[in-house]
């Protein structure tokens, strides 16, 4: 058996440790320069979106032995609507980095990776087909699960992010959900330390945002953000995105092909988030050829996870300012802190169930 991995994310980079504690040594083919070579971002592992598990990074190293190093463990969430405010606080996830940077996601994983890595790699899914027994799609997005007809489209998205310097709490996560600012998407302020932070802003290129003007929208949100903060925030870097692909693939594994990461759609509709996702796809890849389990039974929860986060991401495009005040408020208190802290209830599932009479799921 020979394996190469397309793609040096943190989907392709999981399947490779995986392989390597079983014996088996892929290669790695990345058409980027280095390990993270994309724009720096924050993102955030919040266990509300993984029950039963509790502790994201907790599990990958007892259960997998993929061992991360989160930015900080979050104890505070702020979420605020155009009228009111909600402060959750707990042991509700942790942030993490990523992109170009030492301390990134990306970086972390590669220095526990053995296999070799081709960098600034031309090859074709095609090309690595005809030489090797296995491939490994994970590109990180879904423009080869379109190419090879196994990717269902369900949205795009345009974002803008930044890195800004300012003084932060690096424990505690703020949250926009005003479609003032944002117009059926979300704001996000997430600290990479107490000196520097990502901001970004993203909404669904839906029909009814086909006016919208990202920059002028972003103007918007950073002047907001200042004056909350009563900082001046300078940018030091900045990146965006524009008609970013979200879906699924249809199978998970065609013949000797697996889809992992993104390419088989791990990132969350509803909030943008699924890098603990991803890293299982590229786990459970590897376990598929390693004989310790079946990819497409091991993506099942997986699977349903996105089309649970899809159900409120309909939601979302259906919602008023007025609705988005009622489930902040909603959030106030114990009854947010109960949904973040329990570990008896999957809210994203029950959310979703409860929700789908109600919504339309078209496009």
């Amino acid at each position: 058996m020979n394996v190469a991995i397309m793609g040096a994310g943190l989907s392709g980079l999981a399947c490779a440790i995986t392989l390597e504690k079983n014996g088996i040594y892929p290669t790695i083919f990345e058409k980027r320069s280095r390990v993270g070579d994309r724009f720096v971002n924050g993102e955030v592992l919040l266990s509300i979106f993984y029950r039963p598990v509790h502790d994201c990074i907790a599990s990958l190293s007892d259960d997998f032995g993929i061992y991360l190093k989160p930015a900080s463990p979050i104890h505070k969430l702020e979420l605020f609507s155009k009228n009111e405010k909600a402060v959750i606080e707990g042991q509700l996830g942790f942030t993490n980095i990523r992109g170009r940077e030492q301390d990134s996601f990306e970086s972390q994983l590669e220095k526990q990776t053995k296999s070799t890595i081709h960098f600034n790699s031309e090859k074709t899914y095609e090309q690595l087909l005809s030489s090797y027994s296995h491939v490994i799609l994970a590109t990180g997005d879904g423009e080869y699960a379109k190419r090879t007809k196994n990717y269902r489209e369900d949205l795009t998205v345009s974002i803008k992010g930044a890195t800004v310097e300012g003084v932060f709490d690096r424990y505690s996560v703020t949250g926009w959900l005003n479609y003032d600012m944002a117009p059926f998407g979300c704001c996000y302020l997430i600290p990479y330390s107490e000196k520097e932070a990502h901001i970004s802003l993203s909404i669904p290129d839906l029909p009814k945002n086909k006016d919208i003007q990202i920059n002028n929208l972003w103007d918007k949100f950073y002047d907001k953000v200042r004056s909350q903060l009563n900082q001046e925030l300078p940018i030091t870097d900045q990146f965006q995105i524009t008609n970013y692909s979200l879906g699924i693939c249809q199978s998970a594994r065609i013949g000797n092909t697996f889809y992992a990461g993104n390419c088989f759609g791990t990132l969350m509709p509803f909030l943008g988030f699924g890098q603990y996702a991803s890293i299982l796809s590229g786990i459970y890849a590897a376990y598929d050829l390693c004989g310790l389990g079946k990819y497409e039974e091991l993506m099942k929860p997986i699977r349903q996870g996105y089309d649970n986060s899809l159900v409120l991401r309909r939601a979302m495009d259906q919602l008023s300012n007025n609705g988005l005040d009622r489930i902040v408020h909603a959030l106030q208190g114990t009854i947010g802190e109960k949904l973040f802290q329990s570990n008896l209830i999957n809210p994203l599932k029950v959310a979703s169930y409860l929700l789908r009479p109600y919504i339309k799921m078209t496009k």
